[in-house]
């Protein structure tokens, strides 16, 4: 995610980002912590069982740092002034809420934001996809026990690869995910959250890019959707409407929006929200 905040005095060269580092070590641990549980392991008992989470941390926090840097790269690329990632650790069930960057200047034109919006979420897809696979092919067909364990969502393309790396499962059984492959799912629930063609989510800034001011139309409608799913399906998708609230669901404009998109970021747009068809979970978890 990009969060656009205005202008601000860029840091000099010679300032060691403290605060960058120190959050995503942090979040190293708590990543790790959560690894070494889904192992079933007591790190407090034994600190040494933290590696234990390795399987899950390093995974995931690829999928992030493919995701951070492909709007870190894109900026600077494009002129544009942003942060290092803000790793953010966190007591969750996968040790964290995700990173953010700060952009510290405005986009200059709608290819510049499709440009950066597209960038993260694309690299972290694929990355997701090949961890994914490799997780799957650690994983286990078990008989399925009536009220034991986490009851995960499925995307379209985990269905695919599940399919592609599993092949059929037979009626009764299911998959117990290895952490590996829950890091892929987890990112792939990432990349949808973050699609979502709301605000300053990467997908509001793809649908702005795409569509002018029409994007708050697609916002409206999108954020009027997550109510009904949030009563009948998930109740997380009420966090997800308060956040839209707190960030707004239009998109502030580009400093010269009459720059007009090339075909292949139009294609790169739609293949971006394509992602989010694809990694679309309407209940994440049960």
């Amino acid at each position: 995610m990009v969060l656009h905040i205005g202008k601000l005095e860029y840091l000099k060269k010679t300032q060691i980002p403290w605060t960058n580092i120190i959050l995503f070590f942090l979040t190293v641990i708590t990543t790790l912590l959560a690894g070494a549980y889904m192992n079933q392991a007591d790190p407090f008992s034994n600190p040494l069982l933290v590696f234990k989470g390795v399987s899950f941390a390093v995974p995931l926090l690829l999928i992030l740092t493919f995701h951070e840097f492909g709007h870190y790269v894109q900026s600077r690329r494009a002129g544009i002034k942003v942060s290092l990632p803000y790793f953010i650790p966190g007591p969750t069930l996968f040790g964290t809420f995700g990173a953010v960057i700060r952009s510290k200047s405005p986009f200059r034109t709608r290819r510049d934001l499709l440009d950066v919006g597209a960038a993260g979420p694309i690299a972290g897809f694929v990355v997701a996809v090949i961890v994914i696979i490799i997780g799957l092919s650690h994983s286990q067909i078990v008989e399925e026990v009536s009220g034991e364990g986490l009851i995960l969502g499925e995307s379209l393309i985990f269905k695919f690869l599940s399919w592609l790396v599993l092949k059929d499962v037979p009626e009764g059984y299911g998959v117990l995910l290895s952490p590996t492959a829950f890091a892929g799912w987890a990112g792939i629930l990432v990349t949808m959250l973050n699609l979502l063609p709301i605000g300053q989510l990467d997908g509001g800034h793809i649908m702005y890019a795409l569509l002018g001011r029409n994007q708050r139309r697609i916002a409206t409608v999108a954020t009027l959707a997550l109510i009904p799913l949030g009563f009948f399906l998930w109740f997380g998708w009420f966090v997800w409407v308060a956040l839209v609230l707190l960030i707004k669901i239009g998109h502030p404009p580009t400093l010269n929006d009459q720059v007009p998109l090339d075909t292949k970021r139009k294609v790169i747009g739609w293949l971006a929200m394509f992602i989010f068809v694809l990694s679309f979970i309407p209940v994440p978890i049960k």
